[in-house]
């Protein structure tokens, strides 16, 4: 029995559906949130892992401060930061990228 391989754009296609549906899950459930209830979480959760919820800290790194765990080794950027560190080296990284900008 043979598969078929789905094609990069057939993969790339398949991926932004996804992101759109869980960004639209996410502007609902935000939605629903009182701004109380967001102002404690982000209190909560500020410079915490999402992986291990332990402690981050900002390092400087090529012009952006990066966010390290310790704990888990994890590395966080926020928006627009990886393309600063990657500078010219857009190619691979704009097609990543442009799955998720909706």
């Amino acid at each position: 029995m043979s598969t078929v391989k789905p094609s990069h754009t057939e993969e790339e296609y398949f991926a932004r559906v996804e992101v759109e549906k869980k960004k639209k899950l996410y502007e609902e459930s935000r939605e629903k949130l009182s701004q109380e209830e967001y102002q404690n979480l982000k209190q909560t959760h500020w410079m915490r892992c999402p992986k291990c919820g332990m402690e981050l800290h900002s390092l400087p790194y090529k012009g952006v401060v990066i966010d390290k765990c310790f704990s888990c080794n994890g590395i966080f950027l926020d928006d627009g930061e990886l393309e600063k560190i990657v500078g010219e080296e857009k190619s691979f990284l704009a097609g990543v990228l442009s799955l998720f900008r909706i």
